[in-house]
This record gives C-alpha cells, sequence and structure tokens, in this order.
C-alpha cells in the first residue's frame, strides 16, 4: 500500500481524534448532497399540484440534477490537481448551497429544472473529490477504517431521504427539502476552512481540451439514455443518448489513450486487479441500488404504503449499514476485500431471495429480517470495495481514479433502474395477457380520476400480478448477486507497490508523487 502523508513512526501515532474535524467536514457535504438526491423524488407528486403541470415536465428536475452530477464528476480529479482538493471541495458544497437556497424559491417549473442543474453541478463534484481526500487524511493500515466513516452518509442518506422528505412535504412544505440544507452546507464549509488541510497541488502541463469536452458529454449522455430506457428503450431519446453517449465515449477512450495529459488516465486498466475489481463493483453497484431502488416500489405500488411509511419501513436497513460499515473498514485493514465481498454480497443475495417470496399480506415484520441482512452486506463490503480499488491503482494514477469510478457508478446506477423497470412492465404486460386481463384495466388504474376506474376484482388481480412481476424481477437479482459473491473470491489482497519502501524513507517525495484526485 502506498506511503501518503505520513512516514511509518507517525502512523503508529495516528489517532482517529486527528482527522474527526475534517472528516466531519467531508461526512456533512456528502450527506447532504446524497440526501437531496433521494428527497426531490418523494417530493414530484406535490409539485405536480402546486405548479399545475405534469409529472413529465417535473421529472426534468430529477433528470437534470443527475446529468448535470454526471457531466461534472470526470472534471473532478483534473481540477483537484489543478486547483487543490480543500478549494474544489469547499467550492462544490457553497454552489450546492447556493442552489438548494435558489431551489426553494421558483414558482413554476422551468426556474426550479435550471436551479436544480446549478444543484447538480455543485454536487457532483463533492463525492469523489471527498472519498480521495479521505484517502489521503488516513494513513495506510487504517485506510479501511476512515474509509469506512465516509460510507455512513452514503448508505445511511438513502434512507433517511425519503423519512425526511416525506414528513416535511406532507406535514410542511416542499420548500424545506432545500432549505435544511442551507444549515448543513453552512456548517461543512466552516468547518472545512477551519479544518482541512490543504494539499499541495499539481503543475499540470498540458489541458486536454478534448477530453473535457467528450468525458462529460459520454457520461452525461449514457446517463440520458439509460434513463430513458426506463419509458422505452425504443424511444428517439434512448436511442439519441445511447448513440452519442456511445459514440463520445468510444472517442473520448481513443483520444485519452493518445493524450500526453489525460483527464482521465486509461492506463489504469493495464493493472488486472483494478480492471477485475471495477467489474465485481459494477456488479455490486447493480445489486446494491437495485434492491434500493426496487423495494420501495413494491411497498408503494404493492402495499399502499406512503412515501413516509415506506422510509419508515427500510430505515432498519439504513441502521444496519450504518452500525457494520466501521465493522468492514476495520476489517478491511486486516484481512483484505475478498471475504468481505463474499459475505457482504451472499447476504445481500439471501436478503434478495426472501424479497423475491413477497406477496400482497408481506408487513413490516416480515422484511425486518431480510433488510437488516441487505444492510449489513452493504456496510460490510461497499466502501472497502472502493478502497480496494483505489490500493490497486498505480502509484503515478491514484489521482484520477474516484472520478473514474465515480462516473461509472452514475451510469450504472442508471442502467440498473431501467433494466429493473424494464424487466418489471415486460413481465406485469407478460402476466395480464396470461390471465386474459385487458391492457385497458391497468390503463385507466393508472390514468386517475380522469378515466374510468378498474372495478375492485380488477384491482386485486393486478395487485396480485404485479406482486408476481416484482417477485420475478427480484428473482433474477438474486443470480446477479450471487454471480458477484463468486467473482468476489477471485479478488486478491496483493503485495504493497513496489518502490514503496523506498519511499517510506522520503515522506517529501511521496507527497510529491501522489496527489489529490
Amino acid at each position: 500500500m502506498e506511503q501518503r502523508l505520513t512516514d511509518n513512526p507517525q502512523e503508529q501515532d495516528f489517532s482517529m481524534k486527528s482527522i474527526l474535524l475534517p472528516l466531519v467536514a467531508i461526512i456533512l457535504g456528502c450527506f447532504m448532497v446524497i440526501l437531496d438526491t433521494t428527497a426531490m423524488n418523494v417530493a414530484l407528486s406535490k409539485l405536480v399540484e402546486d405548479f399545475h403541470t405534469q409529472l413529465p415536465t417535473l421529472q426534468w428536475t430529477v433528470t437534470g440534477y443527475m446529468l448535470a452530477q454526471a457531466a461534472v464528476i470526470p472534471l473532478a480529479g483534473w481540477l483537484s490537481d489543478r486547483f487543490g482538493a480543500k478549494t474544489v471541495f469547499l467550492t462544490s458544497v457553497i454552489l450546492f448551497t447556493i442552489g438548494s437556497l435558489l431551489c426553494a424559491l421558483p414558482n413554476d417549473p422551468q426556474t426550479l429544472i435550471m436551479f436544480r442543474v446549478i444543484q447538480g453541478l455543485g454536487g457532483g463534484f463533492v463525492l469523489p473529490v471527498a472519498m480521495a481526500y479521505v484517502y489521503r487524511l488516513s494513513p495506510p493500515n487504517k485506510v479501511g477504517q476512515v474509509m469506512g466513516m465516509l460510507g455512513v452518509p452514503i448508505l445511511l442518506a438513502p434512507a433517511i431521504g425519503p423519512i425526511l422528505s416525506g414528513w416535511l412535504v406532507e406535514y410542511h412544505s416542499w420548500r424545506w427539502i432545500f432549505l435544511i440544507n442551507l444549515p448543513v452546507g453552512i456548517i461543512s464549509v466552516l468547518f472545512g476552512l477551519w479544518s482541512l488541510p490543504k494539499l499541495a497541488t499539481k503543475k499540470l502541463a498540458g489541458l486536454d481540451i478534448p477530453g473535457m469536452i467528450l468525458g462529460p458529454l459520454a457520461f452525461a449522455a449514457l446517463s440520458y439514455g439509460v434513463n430513458q430506457g426506463a419509458e422505452s428503450w425504443t424511444s428517439d431519446k434512448t436511442l439519441t443518448g445511447l448513440i452519442v453517449g456511445g459514440i463520445a465515449l468510444i472517442v473520448f477512450i481513443f483520444v485519452e489513450l493518445r493524450a500526453k495529459h489525460p483527464l482521465l488516465d486509461l492506463r489504469v486498466f493495464r493493472s488486472v486487479d483494478f480492471s477485475f475489481g471495477i467489474v465485481v463493483q459494477w456488479i455490486v453497484q447493480f445489486s446494491l441500488f437495485g434492491a434500493i431502488f426496487l423495494l420501495p416500489q413494491f411497498l408503494q405500488q404493492g402495499r399502499g404504503y406512503g412515501a413516509f411509511d415506506t422510509g419508515l419501513t427500510l430505515f432498519p436497513q439504513a441502521l444496519a449499514s450504518a452500525c457494520m460499515m466501521p465493522i468492514g473498514g476495520y476489517l478491511f485493514d486486516r484481512i483484505g476485500v475478498r471475504w468481505l465481498v463474499v459475505i457482504g454480497l451472499s447476504l445481500v443475495s439471501g436478503a434478495i431471495f426472501q424479497y423475491s417470496n413477497l406477496d400482497i399480506h408481506t408487513g413490516r415484520e416480515d422484511l425486518l429480517l431480510p433488510l437488516i441482512m441487505a444492510g449489513s452486506g452493504m456496510g460490510l463490503m461497499m466502501m472497502p470495495l472502493n478502497s480496494h480499488l483505489i490500493n490497486k491503482t498505480p502509484r503515478e494514477l491514484v489521482s484520477r481514479v474516484t472520478s473514474l469510478t465515480s462516473a461509472m457508478q452514475q451510469v450504472i446506477s442508471s442502467l440498473a433502474v431501467a433494466l429493473l423497470v424494464t424487466i418489471l412492465t415486460k413481465r406485469i404486460a407478460k402476466l395480464m395477457v396470461e390471465a386474459n386481463v385487458p391492457p385497458e384495466a391497468l390503463t385507466n388504474q393508472t390514468a386517475g380520476s380522469g378515466a374510468a376506474q378498474a372495478s375492485p376484482e380488477q384491482l386485486q388481480q393486478l395487485l396480485a400480478l404485479a406482486v408476481d412481476a416484482f417477485d420475478y424481477t427480484f428473482g433474477i437479482m438474486v443470480f446477479v448477486a450471487i454471480t458477484g459473491a463468486l467473482l468476489g473470491l477471485l479478488l486478491r489482497r496483493g503485495k504493497k507497490n513496489s518502490g514503496e519502501s523506498a519511499q517510506a524513507d522520503k515522506p517529501e517525495a511521496a507527497l510529491e508523487g501522489l496527489h489529490m484526485g
């Protein structure tokens, strides 16, 4: 593992208290950004009512935010090298906080969409820079424990988001979803100005302008394409996003491999351990994000839960993740990532298998055990796998890895939702044909008061078919998670990077060789 800010004697004296204040600044910034990603989904129905507009229009408050994030993530590493990680992190938190204030003000959807894009531009930088920052703050033998602390908001925020936002929307105003970010952002900035160490910048010999254009275009277009795929994989929007994104990605790869000073140095894929590890990470991301997305849909569509009740039901999963995250970090420092991924994905597989046996009578008590299993599995393996990828990166390429992995995770998350929605809807359509249920029954039910409602018998039949479709979709996810667990057996802990012992005697050389991303 790589020598970073301190030499070995200093590492022995390391105490978590010494980086507690910087961690507070970083964790608050990450928590705020991730929380807002899930909170907006709950408010859409209320916004449709308040703005007197249609859901497809307001859906752009989510899509625009996501595309803005995907576009700027590839730039995070270069900007950190050029201007310093502290400057980039604090600037991004300030931009996100200002965007949150602006988002609380509009009275029309177009203005809200524009301000959400501003939010996304700030939020896109936060997580990749934070991950690299925390990695730099921690000594090699404590990477897992420190990164585990950062992982808590990553898994806790998506679960708390629906609870908090559902309560605010139902009992107060949707504007408070954004206003609550203001004190969090201000505290994060103040703690950051006071406690974040100023890491050295790197003199960059060249500016990769083609990469700066093609990278954001590729990841934003691909994210948009797969996001639209949830509605139709053959629509003009989906095909345009996938084609433009695919062509931009191919050209981007070609340009980056030939550039003297690439935006994202793809030579990192020459490391077999890194390449294999990132494939496993994609499977983990698909399994985790798929489960996080699909179960709330079942609770709301199959069981009729509101957003607030859904959030309360899912909270044990977040609590289990928060409890297991430090344990996962502690174990990573001692046994590596292999068995954490195997055990973690085995727990997630077991939880999803239980989800595949849900029915219309499933209650909160029936979900308690699988939710704890899923949360524990997530907590055990998520941040250790990120730490493993950074550890497997050649020394001179460390600065850009968090930008690369974060950008790909954005695409994988969108792909997970799109594919699962496709599988679910096609399964419902097939079951309706087999059960001789007319398509108008589903159309009338989803159309609302503007159409004739389905009869009580048809509603019961539709509900039963929907539950069967959810079970089928969860069943497919079981195989994906098991595949990831089996591949996890092949992950290697590996040896320290060559030259590390030599660098250990020269802390200043280590600082020169490693820079923030």
